[in-house]
């Protein structure tokens, strides 16, 4: 008996049903048709740029570059040598921690074509090897004011006219560097600058399309060939080692234990010109730690990655009325979640569609909980300030995307199909002639940027989406100042 109850079992095995395909409970799509949709996506997001493209991203760079050396020697308020981080994507995208309701809107396809974020240091602090302590009694969590007491007088008498003056009952003065006022110089010197450029146009030098006053951000346009970029400039004091407020962090376990050094992840961090809900806009300034998200990046899997632009291009559109919820919010809850869960689950290649409801989950989550821990400084919740009925009103519009996931996937690649065809029909329209650098006549002297322009564009081509950190001289802007770092997001 026992040998035809085994031909029977062997006889079930081979005539059953292959298993049912992986579904998501909640809104019943296919896992595998998410996937490919979240590949779709990450297809037409993501830019090749030939040698054309990769030369008219350097001009542009070398426009900007320059243009910031000028603003130096209006009064000789920036550093002499200065270190700037340039990261891949506008403010709009969540690079940094600003507030997006004060930035006019722009639209990738309509407005620009590729955009960057350029932090400028105002003023550096570089001396420093222990933790940096900050002047946080006026502020809420994250912020700071920054008295000038930490610096020379010649730097105190450059910037006395950039601060609020605060009198002691002691007679003493206290200098605070203010953002808004920083911002405004800013502005009105770039402004003097390119009013001067304008004035002698060279050969091949870009188009200014659009300059505007964004909050404490200007935002310049820039028309060079077919392509549009934008360039966020924000005005930053700029700090080596780590602050003390974030001190406890480095206590815990972290997703990039191991993987990168902890020199890397601390070697500095920045006030950015963003106040609290609360706070006072003059004198408050907000921490930054995008040198050390650069960093982190460099541990965060591909498909984890294609899940954020993802999720990132659904809410940007979905969210966006009130203005409550930006990118950044986003982007700290993948790094919570990458110190939450297995490196092993989150290096599944195959996973992407898993990733993308789970990051949906986490915010809907946040929202509906009002708490989102800035991954840096845990004790500062983000969404603090928001009102129960914006929470509310954004956690239900989540609801409709997690019940339909693959529609609002459809949707966004719908969305950067169009923008890419706004963008290939101005290059339609657009000359097709080699762009030579703001520097060159044209003539033989244009070789040393097209062997830029290739190593540039084999750079980008090997490393797509990488960020920037540039040493620029601006006494010395003939030479390139950069280096790429790592993955952006």
């Amino acid at each position: 008996m026992a040998a035809p109850l085994a031909n029977k079992a062997g006889s079930v095995g081979t005539t059953s049903k292959p298993p049912f395909p992986e579904l998501d409970f909640r809104s019943g799509a296919r896992v595998e048709e998410l996937n490919k949709l979240i590949q779709e996506f990450t297809k037409h997001d993501q830019r090749e740029y030939d040698d054309q493209r990769a030369l008219e991203i350097h001009t542009a760079k070398d426009f900007i570059f320059s243009m910031l050396g000028m603003v130096q020697k209006l009064d000789q308020k920036l550093p002499v040598a200065n270190e700037y981080l340039l990261l891949s994507g506008g403010v709009r995208e969540g690079v940094v921690d600003i507030d997006l309701d004060e930035l006019n809107v722009y639209a990738r396809g309509t407005d620009y074509d590729m955009d960057f974020t350029l932090l400028v240091p105002a003023l550096k602090l570089h001396d420093r090897n222990q933790p940096v302590t900050l002047d946080m009694r006026h502020s809420a969590l994250c912020h700071s004011w920054l008295s000038l007491r930490l610096f020379d007088e010649g730097t105190i008498s450059k910037w006395k006219d950039c601060c609020t003056i605060v009198d002691h009952i002691n007679g003493a003065t206290n200098y605070f560097f203010s953002p808004t006022k920083v911002a405004d110089w800013f502005y009105d010197s770039i402004s003097i600058v390119l009013s001067e450029i304008q004035k002698k146009p060279q050969r091949g030098m870009p188009k200014v399309e659009k300059v505007e006053k964004n909050g404490t951000i200007i935002s310049i346009i820039l028309g060079v060939g077919s392509s549009r970029m934008l360039y966020d400039i924000v005005p930053v004091v700029s700090f080596k080692g780590w602050p003390a407020v974030a001190q406890s962090w480095l206590m815990e376990n972290h997703f990039w234990d191991g993987k990168i050094t902890e020199e890397e992840v601390i070697s500095g961090f920045y006030l950015v010109p963003a106040c609290s809900y609360k706070g006072k806009k003059d004198n408050e300034w907000r921490l930054s730690f995008a040198r050390s998200e650069v960093q982190l990046k460099k541990c965060i899997s591909s498909s984890l990655m294609q899940a954020y632009q993802a999720c990132k291009a659904i809410i940007i559109k979905l969210l966006s009325r009130p203005k409550a919820i930006s990118p950044y919010h986003l982007r700290s809850m993948m790094l919570w979640a990458c110190d939450r869960l297995p490196a092993s689950y989150l290096a599944q290649e195959d996973y992407a569609a898993h990733f993308l409801l789970g990051l949906i989950d986490d915010l809907q989550h946040c929202l509906v909980n009002k708490m989102c821990p800035n991954y840096f400084i845990p004790q500062c919740n983000m969404l603090e300030h928001l009102s129960e009925e914006t929470v509310m009103l954004h956690a239900r519009k989540l609801s409709s995307v997690r019940s339909d996931p693959a529609e609002h996937l459809r949707t966004a690649i719908e969305h950067v199909k169009a923008a890419n065809r706004l963008t290939l029909e101005l290059q339609r329209r657009g000359s097709t002639t080699s762009i030579p650098s703001p520097q060159s006549d044209g003539g033989d002297t244009n070789q040393p940027d097209d062997r830029l322009a290739k190593k540039l564009q084999q750079l980008v081509t090997e490393n797509p989406g990488k960020s920037i950190s540039v040493f620029i001289n601006p006494d010395d802007v003939t030479r390139p100042h950069f280096r790429i770092d790592d993955k952006f997001f």
